[in-house]
Order: structure tokens, then sequence, then C-alpha cells
């Protein structure tokens, strides 16, 4: 709709079919056009669904890593531009600058300063409560709510398998949202709000992140009409029953430990290797030599199993 004149409290606007209508000025609602990060009710679903598993698989990275229940709840999904959001945060704050590799721009980890130093004293040995106050973490606070903020960050880079290089970097931290300049005003963000739950004491965190940052994403995850030649060759493939007892094996294993040459030459039966946590809870799957899925280690009726969290799609 177009706007034309307007008398008094009424408006006249150009409807799409060229018509003229008398309307309500309030019911007139200002847009800005500059604002690509616009999410279709069927694409905010789609990405709902992907960010619901996301948060129920972090709950359980989380509780293993913590050794303590932590359950986690997807609040809220929406769009908001970054001044607004920036102006909503409150002070002092933990805000984590990262970055979502290879997608450009930086993306905003926002924990309460209670909930970081809730996880540093858990992570430190202690029973895991809730300061009374909100007060800013030291340096070595800081490096240690790293290890818990690295693990998230992972695990929602594994819940994008369509891309599979995808992988975070931390940029830097802030206390004080005033200064935070990652964005400009009008930029629009895709925000996640979790409330997480550790001794029957919540908090809120967010995970936000620019829409340019994950278009591509999105790209990936809508669905596309099939060809008719595809369609065609879909209908034709069938299954040979004649496959049905041939053995495949299956492996799982570790990726991205890197040791030495001469550090490899040392070892010996009985020697010890260091697992990064946010590596050794996940294996990659593979059936014969290829890759297929995503999956976590663990234990099923006292024998060692992986559950499969993820397709690799190829």
């Amino acid at each position: 709709m177009e706007a034309t004149t307007t008398t008094g409290d009424d408006i006249f606007i150009l409807t799409s079919k060229g018509g003229r209508e008398r309307r309500k000025a309030t019911d007139i609602r200002p847009h800005d056009f500059r604002q690509s990060g616009f999410l279709a009710a069927s694409e905010l679903r789609r990405i709902r669904q992907r960010q619901e598993q996301f948060v129920r698989s972090l709950a359980a990275r989380l509780a293993m890593f913590l050794r303590l229940e932590f359950t986690l709840q997807l609040s809220k999904i929406y769009i908001e531009t970054y001044q607004k959001f920036i102006e909503g945060l409150s002070n002092p704050a933990y805000i984590t600058l990262f970055k979502t590799n290879p997608l450009k721009g930086a993306c905003l980890l926002v924990i309460p300063p209670r909930l970081a130093l809730t996880l540093v004293d858990r992570l430190l040995g202690g029973p895991g409560q809730m300061p009374s106050d909100n007060r800013d973490l030291t340096d070595i606070e800081v490096a240690l709510s790293d290890q818990t903020s690295m693990l998230m960050l992972a695990e929602w880079c594994n819940h994008w398998p369509e891309m599979r290089d995808l992988h975070p970097s931390i940029l830097g931290h802030e206390n004080n949202s005033k200064f935070l300049q990652t964005s400009p005003p009008e930029t629009s963000m895709l925000i996640l709000t979790v409330q997480g739950t550790i001794a029957e004491q919540s908090e809120t965190f967010q995970m936000v992140f620019p829409y340019s940052t994950v278009e591509p994403l999105m790209r990936l995850i809508n669905p596309t009409l099939p060809t008719d030649a595809a369609q065609s060759r879909a209908t034709k493939t069938q299954w040979n029953a004649g496959f049905d007892e041939v053995k495949v094996p299956i492996t799982a294993e570790w990726q991205g430990l890197k040791m030495s040459a001469g550090d490899i030459t040392r070892l010996k039966a009985g020697d010890l290797i260091t697992l990064d946590p946010a590596c050794a809870a996940q294996v990659l799957v593979r059936f014969g030599n290829i890759p297929k899925f995503l999956g976590r280690p663990g234990t099923s009726d006292a024998k060692w199993a992986v559950q499969l969290t993820a397709p690799i799609t190829t």
C-alpha cells in the first residue's frame, strides 16, 4: 500500500489493485526498506525447529561437561535492530564477541554475570550456586568461562551440517553494552533467548547474530522444488533387496587432534592423550569410508555407543 494524502486522523492509500481507500492513520505502520532482516512465518518455523534441537543438545553437553543437571529452554527467537537490542541490555554485562567462520559479521553471546560466575564456580569444583549480585568477571574467570562459551558456540555450529566447515572463534569480551560497536545501529539482528536453570535458579542468556550472517544458512535450509528430471530419477530409483545382508563397516572417530611428530615418536603404552572437551563430545561416524553422521559418545547397556545427532550431507 502507498499513502497519498491525509485528512485529520484519516489517510488515503493506494491499494495493490490501484484503488483508493480511507484508513485511520494509526493503522499505518512505518517500514524501513533498507532492512533485509525479514523472516517469513515458514522460515521462522524452520529456524526455530533447528534452534530447539540445538538447545536440547546443548543442555545434554553442558550437563555432561559440568557434571551437574543443567536444563535449557528456548524462550524466544526474534529479529530486532542492533541499537534497540543494545539499549535493552543491563550493566554490568558479560558479552562475548565471536565469529562463525567462514560467515561474515561479529556476533554476540550475552550471559548474565551471575550465570557466568556460577559456571566458573562449578568448573573450579564448587557446588554451582549463583551469587547474590552481579559483578564484572576477573581475567581468570573470563578465561575459565571461555571454555563453556566455546562449547556453546561449537554446538551451535554443529547443528548446521549443511555448512561443514562452520566453526567459531572468540574475538573479545565487553562488560558495558554502551561501548559495543560491532554493527551499524539499524542492522537487523536474529536473537535467540534461552532460559537456563541450574540448582533450581534460572537466568536467561542470548545469542545474537546479524541477519546478514545467518542469511546464507537460511538459504541452505529453505526447501527447493525438484526439477522434472530430478523427480523422474527419484521415481525410478529403487532399493535392490539383494543388498539387504551386505555387511557395511561402521567406524566412529574423533577429529581435530594434533600432535607434533616428535611427540608421536615418544608415545608408548600407558600414555594419556588429553582431549579437548568440545572435540571429545563429538565423533564422526563413517559408513565404509564415507562420513554420514555426527554423533555423541556414551554408553548403553554397559557397552560403548554413539548417539547420532546430525546427518552430514554431501
